[in-house]
């Protein structure tokens, strides 16, 4: 299984924010902290915000910031959320589906891939604030 990009960077936008619960950040912040696209950052934030797991500062500090708790924004969901489908083969074309268990072992392979995100939150992945901070320059 692989993520695309795009969830990537919406958990490392989500990781930044999380690692700072007391201030309000940029996009451009977090685009050079971790040296990515500011433009990609921008609909990956729009998104996380019209799901509810980020909310817009507006004014002179203005940003983005957590809509909720890191205990209280699970892996699994926000994989869910920002992934466009888990399917990890075409079966549709293919012709021997009808007959292939493929489709139901990739099926139960994914069903454990999600499990385990599943069992964590962002909160589990800050739990080296101190050196995300430091590796971010920032602090």
């Amino acid at each position: 299984m692989r993520l695309t990009r795009y969830t990537d960077y919406a958990l490392r936008v989500l990781t930044y924010l999380g690692a700072q619960p007391d201030r309000v950040c940029s996009i451009a912040e977090i685009a050079r902290g971790y040296g990515i696209s500011q433009n990609h950052l921008m609909k990956v934030a729009h998104d996380l915000g019209k799901a509810g797991y980020i909310e817009g500062v507006r004014g002179r500090a203005g940003g983005i910031r957590l809509a909720k708790a890191p205990e209280k924004i699970n892996v699994g969901a926000v994989v869910r959320q920002t992934e466009d489908g888990f399917d990890l083969v075409d079966c549709d074309t293919c012709a021997i589906a009808p007959a292939c268990e493929l489709t139901r072992v990739l099926d139960e392979a994914l069903a454990a891939f999600m499990a385990v995100l599943d069992r964590y939150t962002l909160a589990d992945l800050l739990k080296r604030q101190t050196k995300l901070l430091r590796l971010l320059g920032v602090g």
